[in-house]
């Protein structure tokens, strides 16, 4: 089955909101309808603010055929005609296939007028309806829906609340016909289940808050096959901040409880407090070792989708405390096709190992001492040779080739400080499970780190991260994480491991013998975290947007990339390669 074979049952009613953003972009009403993405910007928190006291369900309404009731919020003498003044009231009409939350309702004996209020001001001078025509379709969809449950209406009002103008919209023939037209192709559009293409070069775009889900100009850039960056300028707009302000919180001390307290999380370790942060600023919880957190920070961390990471106290990842998946139920069901699809499965591990190996090319390149010649020929060769490897096991050779090749030359990279005796990062090839040396130790947990990072990613963007395309699914292993974060191994982990040796972060005393492995101790285990939030903080220049975005942004680019790779809106996964 392909995407294009995908159809979806959706809800009976189309809710008159979406009728707006389908209007306004069918893209964003997919992603927030059908997706069930959302991402809060100023302008939705000014305009939940600023919607608060129509959002409160208050008064009554009659029913359209009773005569109408008294209010709590009507006044007047008794036998006088009463009104009907309801705010926040919810009405559906199948016939119509529309439902609608309607923020107030003004009228009397039957006949209503319904009121919308929005946050902005009043279009001036540019409209003559003296409204915008997103706001005017919402609002007749409302009153479909009325006018579907036996009340009459005539027409409604546009509230915009900044510049504190009343509007008032006919329903007239024409605009009723416009509004069922786009109920339709609404209801047309999620049933196929294949998301609208991007707005090209929209103003629209710039102040969307879906924009960094969306990816306009980057699926646009890549859908003409343009993938050429410029070394000077940003080849498409960076819609989306550079630095993500939510960041993870560590907690490592063993015995510690992480609990809640208003807004922040806070780590004691019996009664002293090692820290806190607030919740909006949080992106996860990472715990590591016998760390515990009460009930009611879990129950706290599911309400706003901040997920609960688990370490081994070695650094090892466990796994992941989360809310109910995702709604994209679109995206696993692509993701299942291509799993269970050899070939599909083949071509996109064929693109993260030859991304990896050119990535750990350039890393030898830019920080080898005396490279040997031969090194880089080879690993040019093998990437290219892992582009038309012709099955799972050609590929696993190669890749293994190209880490010999690396892993040989890689301490090279490493600059010794100090007496060469009492230096503790000789290092003599990769060994693991346990690490039997502090450089091993460092990378098993600098890729333990990133597989982390990825997990949580995919698991907020709407992956199924357990089932990946190159890593076969294992009981508790996120290997869709494990391949997406191949291509990053050098760029992220590797770079923070020869960071904070060859800068004398870490020394002999920040680890620790346990047998015959090599674990860092809790300072050590601090400090590397530090390091390694640091350069996913770092800023670079996208080698194929030429925009300025953080490691930590790309993560998540590079997978919603994949994502609308696998729904059929881009034809090839854009490894990310620097240069």
């Amino acid at each position: 089955m392909t995407t294009d074979d995908t159809f979806l049952n959706v809800p009976d009613c189309v809710p008159a909101r979406m009728v707006n953003e389908y209007a306004y972009c069918p893209r964003l009403a997919y992603l927030e309808w059908v997706q069930g993405e959302f991402m809060d910007s100023a302008d939705t928190v000014e305009g939940r603010f600023r919607h608060r006291v129509v959002d409160q369900e208050k008064g009554s309404l009659p029913a359209a055929a009773a005569a109408p009731a008294p209010d709590t919020e009507s006044a007047g003498e008794p036998g006088a005609d009463e009104t009907i003044h309801a705010r926040s009231v919810w009405l559906s009409a199948v016939e119509e296939s529309l439902t609608a939350r309607i923020d107030l309702l003004e009228g009397a004996a039957g006949e209503v007028t319904p009121v919308d209020y929005k946050r902005g001001a009043a279009p001036t001078g540019c409209l003559p309806e003296g409204a915008w025509e997103t706001d005017c379709v919402q609002l007749c969809a409302q009153g479909l829906v009325l006018r579907a449950n036996g009340f009459t209406t005539g027409g409604g009002v546009l509230y915009y609340v900044e510049s504190k103008t009343r509007v008032d919209v006919p329903f007239d023939d024409a605009l009723v016909a416009h509004t069922r037209e786009l109920t339709r192709a609404a209801r047309h559009m999620a049933e196929g289940a294949r998301i609208p293409a991007p707005l090209a070069d929209s103003p629209k775009c710039v102040r969307c808050s879906l924009a960094p889900i969306c990816l306009p100009d980057e699926v646009n850039l890549l859908a003409g096959g343009d993938t050429a960056a410029s070394d000077s300028d940003e080849r498409v707009r960076r819609l989306m901040p550079a630095r993500d302000d939510a960041l993870p919180l560590y907690v490592q001390e063993q015995g510690a409880r992480v609990g809640k307290s208003g807004e922040v999380f806070e780590a004691w370790l019996k009664d002293r407090k090692l820290g806190e942060t607030r919740m909006f600023e949080t992106s996860h919880i990472a715990l590591l070792g016998s760390v515990q957190i009460t009930t009611q920070a879990v129950s706290e961390a599911l309400d706003r989708g901040i997920p609960v990471a688990y370490f081994s106290m070695g650094g090892w990842f466990k796994g992941l405390t989360h809310g109910p998946a995702h709604r994209n139920i679109v995206l696993r069901m692509a993701q299942y096709r291509a799993a269970f699809d050899p070939v599909r499965s083949l071509a996109l591990a064929r693109g993260f190992v030859a991304a990896k190996i050119r990535n750990t090319r350039t890393m030898l390149m830019r920080n080898h001492a005396a490279l040997n010649e031969e090194i880089p020929v080879t690993l040019a060769q093998l990437a290219q040779e892992s582009l038309a490897a012709g099955g799972e096991v050609t590929l696993l050779s190669i890749e293994a080739q190209a880490a010999k090749a690396y892993f040989g030359a890689f301490s090279g990279m490493l600059k010794v400080r100090g007496a060469e005796a009492d230096w503790p990062f000789d290092f003599n090839g990769r060994n693991r499970r346990p690490p039997r040396d502090a450089v091993n130790a460092l990378l098993s947990f600098a890729y333990s780190l990133l597989a982390k990072d990825f997990t949580v990613l995919a698991q907020v963007i709407g992956f199924d991260p357990y089932l990946g395309f190159y890593h076969h699914p294992r009981y508790g292993r996120p290997s869709l994480a494990l391949d997406m974060m191949e291509e990053f191994r050098p760029l992220v982990a590797d770079s923070v491991v020869l960071t904070v040796i060859n800068t004398g972060v870490l020394v002999a005393k920040d680890f620790v013998q346990r047998g015959p492995a090599i674990m860092l101790t809790p300072g050590g285990r601090r400090k590397f975290l530090q390091a390694y939030e640091a350069r996913l903080d770092t800023l670079i220049t996208h080698p194929v947007f030429g925009y300025r975005i953080s490691y930590r942004r790309v993560l998540e680019v590079q997978l919603r990339l994949l994502g609308r790779v696998l729904t059929g809106e881009l034809d090839e996964y854009p490894g990310f390669v620097t240069r």
